[in-house]
């Protein structure tokens, strides 16, 4: 049988039909700015998501980077999280790139950052100090939603001190449907956001990046610097418009799929599991569990990733039937 993996919301394959739009995408070369299913796409997330315009990138890293360097300048910091994607597992990048201080403020356990701790963070108009310019946060938040009236409370924050707000919202649409707000109602908040579609969208690639035009025309000057600029790009773009019309509403599916993976998994020694709020499974293991869990698991047809905290994330390459294989497999190991 197939191996049933669990280690990521980015594993997905296309589906037939994503294929097909992708082969009937009508191209042109992006960097001449005349591919126009490419140019379809960044007009349409624009407008769904409440911004004048957005910029279509390889990766979410990228414009993640993108957008830190089109707001700050060398010298300047920005608010992060402590487990921010942003700060954490983007390689340094705004620091190494783009000389942009990160000042990492400690997450709360529900991904918040507490509004005292950024006010504590901004620093004064004094040459000793960084220039506080940005104000990062992201939603989901390892599988969790942030609040809207926590958003609207910590963008206000960061705009009454003079600050931009950017959205990592790699899995904005996650957070959306967990919370049955329109996802432009969270962007609304927002100076910019960044936007992945190869996670629970189920692209092959590809994320997308939006702010006002002027804020998205230096974003155009940084991807290109960062060897972001592509062709024929619009056989992704044409992916990305099929999951927005296709694969958004179904995310409701793998939000289910994760809620019966942690109600499966209740109940064993040495284990304890978060109850998750969208697709991801967060699963604590007693030090005495073996180390090599992950290989037995492995060995066993169920790909996971972690150590003494195994991440489990549902997608749409992932049915109910699956979950029902995988929980036997992680019960009869994790016993």
């Amino acid at each position: 049988m197939n191996p049933i993996d669990l280690r990521s919301d980015t594993v997905t394959r296309p589906t037939p039909a994503m294929w097909d739009a992708m082969r009937a995408a009508p191209l042109g070369d992006d960097v001449f700015g005349d591919d126009p299913t490419v140019n379809a796409l960044q007009a349409r997330i624009a407008a769904d998501l409440g911004f004048e315009a957005a910029l279509f990138m390889p990766t979410g890293t990228q414009s993640n980077l993108c957008a830190l360097m089109s707001h700050c300048q060398r010298g300047d910091e920005y608010i992060v999280g402590q487990m921010a994607h942003t700060y954490r597992w983007e390689g340094g990048g705004a620091a190494v790139l783009g000389s942009i201080q990160p000042q990492p403020v400690a997450n709360q356990s529900d991904g918040t950052l507490a509004l005292a701790d950024i006010e504590a963070a901004i620093k004064p108009d004094d040459a000793h100090f960084a220039r506080t310019r940005l104000l990062a946060l992201e939603n989901t938040w390892g599988g969790q939603v942030l609040p809207l009236p926590y958003i609207e409370a910590a963008t206000g924050l960061a705009r009454r001190r003079g600050l931009a707000a950017h959205l990592d919202g790699a899995r904005l649409y996650n957070a959306a449907v967990a919370s049955g707000a329109p996802a432009r109602e969270i962007t609304r908040h927002f100076d910019s956001v960044s936007v992945c579609f190869s996670k629970g969208l189920g692209t092959p690639a590809g994320s997308a990046l939006c702010g006002s035009r002027e804020f998205i025309a230096r974003a155009h000057r940084w991807r290109k610097m960062a060897g972001g600029g592509m062709r024929q790009s619009g056989v992704l773009a044409a992916a990305a418009l099929y999951a927005l019309d296709h694969h958004v509403e179904r995310l409701a599916m793998d939000h289910a799929n994760a809620g019966r993976l942690a109600e499966g998994l209740q109940g064993l020694a040495g284990v304890t599991v978060a109850i998750p709020q969208s697709n991801i499974v967060f699963v604590d293991l007693a030090p005495d569990k073996p180390r090599d869990l992950v290989e037995r698991l492995r060995s066993r047809g169920v790909l996971v990733t972690g150590l003494y905290r195994l991440r489990l994330v549902t997608h749409l390459d992932v049915g109910a039937d699956d979950i029902e294989r995988a929980l036997a497999v992680l019960r009869a190991t994790l016993s």
